[in-house]
């Protein structure tokens, strides 16, 4: 960890006035360079239980964990258990229909064949008295013409039979559909329905309830700003912490990045997949996460406070050795380069560094001039402010006792 000591060096400006120099001692730490975002715990995989028929809701199936009771939220069910049952009335009544219609058309048939059999003797009798010139041309085409219409009419006959038992199918089936079961095992999450309510089967099947297959693995779905996605990557570990359960930490790898990007208010985010453990039972659907994704770690590396990086001294604070042309020069960052400055003697120098990888608080810095316990300037006050207005202007640098200027 950084120093958390300051010492305060006297510096008197061409005005007059005291300054003081504010700087920590370089000391070595572990580094952990995240990415940080919010996201919402989701199942590992939902199935959202439907209708596929319109009727009234007549009564809940049995817990199967406790018979006494109905299926409800929080209920655990076998594949197959039974959820609800839809009011059965209209699909019998459309059963017995259609079986009555298949009924009608098999007797329809009967005549059908009958019909033809006649059809056919009467064209063979015409056949036979041909030769012999006791029927009319007319006679003939007329009973062969009948014959090939009995024939056809048949064959409508047996169609419409097809038909009917297709009917009798898909009524006896939409009769089945009004007991609804459950098509996994799983948690009802969700109960959208009661015992009463109309559903009604349109273009999309309403949906009764939600079932959540395992809740022992759990995902959160984070969204990342643009700027930070191209910092993950699948596998990448990551740790979140939940309000539900305060100090406690939860660890997850990234399994999924969505390239569906989302843009609210021009602020463009990805979906990243975090998957987690959930044995314990703790983590709960829809919870809000706070996900930090480890990007890199880097152990025991020198660190210094990211104000360091960015602190500039004023002309008359330079050492006499050094050129104020200093000043107008900004390290090329981009080839991950920077400057701290260390106080000498009441004033300071520049030092060139080596920036590494940052957590957002610290920075890694490296340099053949560096060392542990080097002074490093952090910033300046006039001595006039008050103590408790100094330590609240800025919550997010911490708070170091500070000793009485020299």
């Amino acid at each position: 960890m950084v120093g958390a000591a300051f010492y305060y060096a006297t510096h008197r400006t061409t005005g007059g006035t005291v300054m003081l120099l504010r700087t920590v001692s370089l000391q070595r730490g572990d580094l952990l360079s995240t990415v940080n975002a919010t996201g919402t715990l989701e199942p590992e995989e939902v199935v959202n239980v439907g209708a596929q028929v319109a009727g009234l809701i007549v009564k809940f199936g049995e817990d199967p964990n406790s018979p006494s009771k109905h299926v409800d939220y929080c209920s655990v069910v076998e594949q197959d258990t039974v959820l609800a049952w839809i009011d059965p009335t209209f699909h019998e009544a459309a059963l017995e229909q259609a079986e009555a219609t298949l009924q009608s058309s098999e007797a329809n048939l009967q005549q059908l064949e009958a019909r033809l059999r006649r059809a056919e003797n009467e064209w063979k009798r015409m056949e036979a008295l041909r030769p012999s010139n006791t029927i009319s041309e007319s006679e003939y085409d007329s009973a062969k013409v009948e014959y090939e219409v009995a024939r056809a009419n048949l064959e409508v006959g047996k169609a419409a039979i097809r038909q009917n038992k297709a009917m009798v199918n898909t009524a006896r089936i939409n009769l089945g559909y009004c007991t609804i079961k459950s098509p996994v095992r799983g948690t009802i999450i969700e109960r959208r329905v009661n015992i009463g309510q109309t559903v009604v089967a349109s273009l999309n099947a309403p949906s009764l309830f939600l079932i959540a297959k395992d809740l022992s693995r759990m995902e959160v779905w984070t969204s990342v700003n643009e700027a930070d996605i191209g910092r993950i990557r699948l596998n990448m570990p990551a740790w979140f912490t939940v309000d539900a359960h305060d100090g406690e930490i939860f660890r997850g790898v990234v399994t999924q990045i969505r390239m569906n990007a989302q843009m609210t208010q021009n602020v463009v985010t990805y979906t990243v997949v975090v998957t987690t453990d959930n044995s314990s039972g703790l983590l709960l659907p829809y919870l809000t996460a706070n996900v930090h994704f480890e990007v890199e770690k880097r152990p025991q590396v020198l660190l210094v406070p990211n104000v360091a990086l960015r602190w500039l001294p004023d002309v008359s604070q330079l050492d006499p050795s050094v050129n104020k042309a200093v000043l107008d020069e900004s390290p090329a960052r981009e080839e991950g380069k920077g400057r701290i400055w260390i106080e000498a003697g009441g004033r300071v120098k520049p030092l060139e560094v080596l920036v590494g990888a940052s957590d957002g608080t610290v920075t890694e810095i490296s340099g053949d001039a560096l060392q542990e316990g080097l002074s490093v300037v952090v910033g300046e006050d006039d001595g006039t402010a008050d103590k408790k207005e100094e330590e609240t202007s800025n919550p997010f640098l911490p708070k170091f006792p500070k000793r009485p200027p020299r």
